[in-house]
């Protein structure tokens, strides 16, 4: 949402624009999360803070709950995100009843226990709110390069809750549907069923799975500042992901880390790869790395048709013409390729090192990788669900 949007849902509004803005911020959280908080339910939710006080934390999030959440899938991730927005500052929840399949039983009533005492607690109330969320939406779009360590923790725990949704393929196999094409088999057997008489005609259409994901994340020593905060990226998505996800390391080795990214806890994760990855902070030989993976792996089929994601600054040691080799091999195989470069994000950058000018050519998606806002756009990039094609210059 733009800074016009936030200025019009402002207007001839006593929410405060603070306020909007914090609101449209948890907004993209939420969209990150795979709610669905469309920017009509946005302004439902400033129209409903109007009658209700947007300082006060339980106002917040039952008015959210209410206005943004769209099926019962949506609770749970709507939980998780306001936690994780405003600081694990959410209000005391009521045990959620047992609910039928469609019913989504929200409320904006709360209880007398639910209700903080007056006074000051209401004043502590609001100010660690507007300090948790604005802190939380500074954070994402901080540099993890100038971060401090307790920064860096908190940028740990946010990844943590990323999630890709992954991007649907059509497969050759149909599923039973309620319109498309009609199924004859399934038609024909229901006849039978009915002993000849008239019956009711199946429809099938095609059924769709996600693609495998591949992340090959560069350790190298120009990626010593953003390595940490990328392989906890790999690790939110790939414990989260939707479709199979696969996470290679790269640097003066090739190293695949999924079996030790599927730890459920980040940092028993992050302990486990840096014990079986020895080439932390050392050289780069994209071009024969990439070569490796695809002789061993990718074509024999994890790379085809899949999405092929590339972490890294394009720093190359080893001859550039054989990393555009590789590339044009990985581009035929797989269905996109995505190229995340932490310096895309600097003032006048521009592509000029030997290895990212070499791949360029053949990359479908150029963006950035510095922030979490970057990754959290990066991960919608992979799902599909928002592209940068043409992106490849400055």
């Amino acid at each position: 949402m733009s800074a016009e949007d936030v200025q019009a849902l402002g207007h001839d509004m006593t929410v405060s624009a603070d306020a909007v803005v914090t609101i449209v911020g948890f907004a993209r959280t939420l969209r990150a999360a795979g709610v669905a908080a469309s920017p009509d339910r946005v302004q439902r939710l400033v129209q409903a803070l109007q009658a209700l006080d947007p300082r006060r934390r339980e106002h917040v999030y039952w008015a959210g709950r209410l206005t943004l959440c769209g099926c019962l899938e949506d609770l749970e991730r709507y939980d998780r995100a306001f936690d994780a927005y405003f600081a694990g500052q959410a209000p005391h929840r009521r045990p959620r009843p047992q609910q039928t399949p469609g019913h989504v039983p929200v409320s904006l009533d709360v209880s007398a226990a639910d209700r903080p005492a007056a006074g000051q607690q209401d004043n502590d109330d609001a100010l660690s709110l507007a300090s948790a969320a604005s802190t939380a939406e500074r954070l994402r779009h901080r540099d993890f390069a100038a971060l401090s360590r307790s920064e860096r923790d908190e940028i740990s725990r946010l990844l943590a809750r990323l999630r890709l949704p992954g991007e649907l393929r059509r497969t050759r196999r149909f599923r039973p549907a309620h319109r498309g094409s009609i199924d004859q088999g399934a038609t024909v057997r229901e006849l039978l069923r009915a002993g000849g008489e008239p019956a009711r005609l199946r429809h099938r259409a095609i059924r769709r799975r996600p693609r495998r994901v591949v992340l090959l994340v560069d350790v190298s020593g120009s990626m010593s500042l953003y390595a940490g905060a990328l392989l906890r990226f790999a690790h939110a998505t790939a414990r989260r992901a939707v479709g199979p996800t696969e996470v290679f390391t790269i640097g003066t080795r090739l190293t695949w880390v999924t079996r030790e990214l599927s730890h459920r806890d980040p940092d028993a994760a992050m302990a486990a790869v840096s014990g079986s990855v020895p080439d932390f902070s050392g050289g780069t030989r994209l071009g024969g790395l990439l070569k490796e993976f695809l002789d061993r792996w990718g074509q024999r089929g994890m790379a085809r048709g899949a999405v092929a994601a590339i972490l890294s600054d394009g720093w190359e040691r080893g001859d550039a013409r054989l990393l555009a080799e590789q590339m044009a091999r990985l581009s035929r195989l797989a269905h996109r390729v995505v190229w995340s470069n932490p310096r895309k994000a600097r003032p006048g950058y521009a592509p000029l090192a030997a290895g990212m000018a070499a791949a360029l050519p053949y990359v479908d998606d150029f963006v950035e990788g510095h922030s979490l806002a970057a990754l959290e756009h990066l991960a919608a990039v992979v799902a599909g669900a928002a592209g940068t094609k043409g992106d490849s210059g400055a």
